[in-house]
């Protein structure tokens, strides 16, 4: 005699269920290793690379800093309550031509009227730090994502200036994810301090601009006279020495772009 009951064959359509419901649990599985891996796995990653990045760099420095007696005279620190759109001047200690960091070669001298979409090297020569977010980080040359921006790096627009000189020097950097340097960016308010160090000077950026949302498309804000091109009115109207911070937003997307401008205030060298 032949029992059924527990051990019949289950119908196709409730094994069609059970089915579809393995798949599902198991997708589901895979994109929260996905999600946990993005969020958490390459920011700890980036982190912790960037910072091996900067210690080295410091170290490095400061195994070549020159004697005392040797340093240029202090460049003395331009009035930061002056209208924001023109940009006060630095000194001549500042200029271009006694600067010998590295990326030097790409310069002020070429401009570019949109975003750059590569770089010459991804080497890190400068380090960003932004007091009021605990934030420091090496800077690169170029924005590449491999190499430069998914290392936790901060990468420079290759066609823009470099630190300290006439012009804009403008950067781009995470927003989420793979170190995210710029993720809190949106909080800097005017007054805020931006330093950037390289093996010569310590270059000391005032926040004075922020632009919440504009267009990827909009090259106005890399401009030497950064100026938007999609929302009018935001920017300046006067040649100067500027920073530029960009990053994507809103969160977790890359539609727009957020932008912080500062101006040059002081430069001291190392």
């Amino acid at each position: 005699m032949v029992q059924q009951g527990r051990g019949a064959r289950r119908p196709l359509w409730a094994r069609v269920l059970w089915g579809g419901g393995e798949a599902a649990v198991t997708l589901g599985l895979v994109l929260l290793l996905f999600v946990a891996h993005q969020l958490w796995w390459t920011n700890r990653q980036a982190r912790a690379a960037a910072e091996r990045t900067v210690q080295a760099l410091e170290e490095e420095w400061g195994a070549s800093a020159p004697a005392p007696d040797s340093a240029p005279a202090p460049a003395p620190a331009p009035d930061s309550a002056s209208d924001p759109d023109s940009a006060p001047a630095p000194t001549p200690a500042s200029d271009p031509a006694s600067d010998p960091d590295p990326a030097s070669s790409s310069g002020s001298a070429a401009r570019s009227s949109g975003p750059s979409v590569g770089g010459a090297s991804d080497q890190a020569y400068a380090i960003l730090r932004i007091p009021e977010l605990g934030v420091r980080v090496p800077v690169a040359e170029g924005i590449r994502k491999s190499g430069v921006l998914d290392q936790g790096y901060v990468g420079h627009y290759p066609r823009t200036a470099q630190p300290g000189r006439a012009g804009n020097f403008a950067l781009a950097g995470h927003r989420n994810t793979h170190g995210e340097p710029f993720r809190y960016i949106n909080r800097l308010r005017r007054g805020d301090e931006l330093r950037v160090e390289t093996r010569s000077a310590v270059y000391t950026y005032v926040v004075d601009k922020l632009l919440e949302r504009t267009s990827a498309r909009d090259g106005g804000v890399l401009r030497d006279v950064p100026r938007s091109e999609v929302r009018k009115g935001y920017g300046y109207g006067a040649p100067g020495y500027y920073i530029t911070l960009t990053t994507c937003t809103p969160e977790y997307t890359s539609k727009y772009r957020l932008v912080v401008w500062g101006t040059l205030r002081s430069m001291r060298p190392r």
